[in-house]
């Protein structure tokens, strides 16, 4: 593959009884990206369902692995292997509980802040330069644990406006693809 190729990975579980919980936040970015890019995600022997296209002028492959959120690492460092995509060409798309709901923030690099899936990938590849579009769930109320919130579905009234700040997020991701980092963050982090 040549160097202009992009890997967007979504972090999420697989599964329908995962699929509208605040952890499969990456899932439904990616989906609005493949939907975007005019195709079907296949397949991959990576341990993943890929498709490969165009996103904002740039050549891309979508990625959403098939293991569990917190085994998210093994894919990934497939697919990189495989496209042979270095690390400052990965962008990860996740949930985040420390950014209010249906904020989108992006940045390069940091640490794992408890994130599983995260935590997976890092320690995979061996690195965390990789771009990070981050997606927030909010808080849990009270006393509930972090990760009992993460696996339940939003909200009544967060679904209200979820597919509007999905969409949003996924033009984050093709922001970052056609102008950069800083840019990305300008546009994104006013609001």
């Amino acid at each position: 593959m040549s160097a202009d190729l992009w890997l967007v990975v979504g972090l999420g579980n697989p599964g329908p009884s995962y699929a509208k919980n605040r952890h499969n936040a990456g899932f439904m970015v990616l989906d609005v990206l493949a939907a975007r890019a005019g195709g079907k995600f296949r397949s991959h022997r990576a341990r993943a369902d890929v498709l490969e296209g165009r996103l904002a002028g740039a050549r891309v492959v979508l990625a959403k692995p098939r293991s569990f959120m917190n085994e998210s690492g093994g894919p990934v460092k497939g697919l990189c292997d495989f496209f042979k995509v270095p690390v400052e060409r990965l962008i990860v798309v996740h949930d985040e509980l420390d950014i209010p709901f249906g904020a989108v923030r992006l940045k390069q690099g940091g640490g794992d802040n408890g994130h599983n899936g995260l935590r997976s990938v890092t320690k995979s590849l061996g690195a965390k330069d990789y771009l990070r579009v981050r997606f927030g769930v909010g808080r849990p109320p009270g006393r509930m644990d972090p990760a009992a919130f993460v696996l339940k579905d939003f909200s009544a009234a967060e679904r209200k406006d979820l597919d509007l700040e999905v969409d949003r997020a996924a033009d984050a991701v093709e922001a970052l693809l056609s102008g950069g980092l800083a840019a990305a963050q300008n546009a994104f982090h006013a609001g």
